[in-house]
């Protein structure tokens, strides 16, 4: 069997990893345009921040150990056509310039993600910076120690970090978004409204509600200003974080895609083509909360459904379970986990949902010392299924995200969310556990309608 891999980030390099172990034997080349695989750019902020001081410590694979798996690695090969009706892909050399074809038996698409660049007059700016991959992060860390105006565009994880990174690092930092709220794909007001202010309290400039409209570089050509709808920011640097888009134009109109591109795979990422397969960035994911699909571009996602690519290469073997869109973020000592659809987002996905929130003490009060956890449940109103989480503490609270997220994946309910089984220890939870109180407010709730 030949396999060809197209990408070798995380789910390329999950998949390329996984079909040499499953299908000893496999004549596998893989074919990516950069000179690195295995880049973990949500560990750009920690090395932007100083926190991580070895780049190399946010790479966990290389060419050379894929190579001694039995995989022919080229690098900085650049696959320029697909055509999936004769199983042959054209590609670029783009070191040597050379061009040639080759051909499979399977294909692998993990194409992955790229920056959205909206058309925005003055955009080509040297001082308007991406941030990505790892060469895009080389640039930031070169250029950011003699700045002192910093402007982040995008409310979103990565701008949030990289905000934080900034601030910390004695930078005048301003923050621009063009909705009403940071990070609102994972949280809802109750949580953002102090993570604004707490971004205020740190000296950031937070900017909502204001879309970009251009930037404007000064004679010398080291300013940047940034016109918004609401304003004008003088930068030195400017750092774009405004999402993210599927990176599949090589394969427009021979698979199955959702309006934005992102390619629909069945349960063991297969294509609409069962020779092609696809996995991470560059995929649609079967969206657990409403039995749909979506595009949510997270590592997590990438490296699991690599590794189904692996196991189902040669055979539907295991079956995709879906994801949650589960993630965890660090900012300014609060803990903060979501997963699920929240408030905002559950109309979008047709659900019709209630929620709860509730603030308490994650260990019993006669402990020496303690933390609050701002806690919200999300579920679907008839069902009463759970659908949604959100926490925020200073206390680690992150892997409760995960607990909601296995709550969602196998549909439970707020009843069964309300009775789980969490162990007690006072130096940990209390005899309730903080979900189980999360879970009997739901529950109340429930009750005090039913008796309207």
């Amino acid at each position: 069997m030949k396999v060809i891999v197209v990408g070798c980030t995380h789910a390329g390099t999950s998949a390329v990893k996984t079909i040499l172990k499953e299908n000893p034997g496999t004549e596998l080349t893989v074919y990516e345009r950069n000179d690195n695989v295995s880049f973990l750019s949500c560990g750009i902020a920690l090395y932007v921040g100083g926190v991580v001081k070895d780049p190399q410590g946010l790479f966990y694979s290389n060419p050379e150990e894929l190579a001694s798996l039995g995989a022919n690695v080229n690098m900085q090969h650049d696959v320029t056509n697909i055509d999936t009706a004769t199983k042959t892909v054209s590609v670029k050399n783009l070191v040597t310039g050379e061009e040639f074809q080759d051909t499979y038996d399977k294909l692998v698409l993990t194409i992955g993600s790229w920056p959205i660049i909206p058309p925005i007059d003055g955009i080509q700016s040297k001082n308007v910076l991406l941030c990505k991959n790892y060469n895009q992060a080389k640039e930031i860390i070169a250029r950011k120690d003699d700045k002192k105006k910093i402007v982040v565009v995008g409310g979103g994880y990565i701008g949030i970090e990289l905000v934080e990174a900034f601030a910390n690092d004695g930078k005048e930092v301003t923050l621009v978004d063009g909705l009403d709220r940071i990070l609102n794909k994972y949280l809802d007001s109750e949580f953002t409204d102090i993570l604004e202010d707490d971004l205020r309290a740190h000296g950031v400039k937070v900017q909502l509600n204001e879309m970009v409209k251009g930037f404007k570089d000064n004679e010398a050509g080291d300013i940047t200003t940034v016109v918004t709808t609401g304003g004008e920011y003088e930068a030195e640097m400017v750092i774009l974080c405004v999402g993210f888009r599927p990176n599949t134009d090589l394969v427009k109109g021979q698979v199955d895609m959702m309006k934005n591109g992102a390619i629909i795979v069945n349960d063991y990422m297969q294509t609409s083509l069962p020779d092609v397969y696809a996995a991470g960035d560059s995929c649609a994911v079967n969206y657990n909360p409403n039995d749909g699909h979506a595009y949510i571009p997270l590592a997590t996602n990438a490296v699991r459904m690599g590794l189904l690519v692996g196991k189902n290469i040669n055979g539907p073997k295991m079956k995709y379970r879906g994801t949650q869109s589960t993630s965890g973020l660090y900012l300014n000592g609060f803990t903060i986990g979501s997963t699920g659809v929240n408030d905002a987002s559950a109309a979008a996905f047709g659900l019709e949902t209630r929620s709860v929130v509730l603030e308490d003490f994650y260990r019993p009060e006669f402990m020496p010392s303690n933390e609050k956890v701002l806690m919200k449940l999300v579920y679907e109103v008839g069902t009463n299924r759970i659908v949604g989480g959100q926490l925020m503490s200073k206390y680690d609270i992150t892997q409760s995200a995960n607990t909601l997220s296995l709550a969602i994946q196998n549909k439970m309910t707020i009843e069964d969310l309300a009775l789980v089984d969490f162990f007690f220890q006072p130096h940990f939870d209390r005899p309730w556990n903080y979900l189980n109180l999360l879970a009997q407010k739901a529950l109340e709730q429930e009750a005090e309608l039913a008796a309207k």
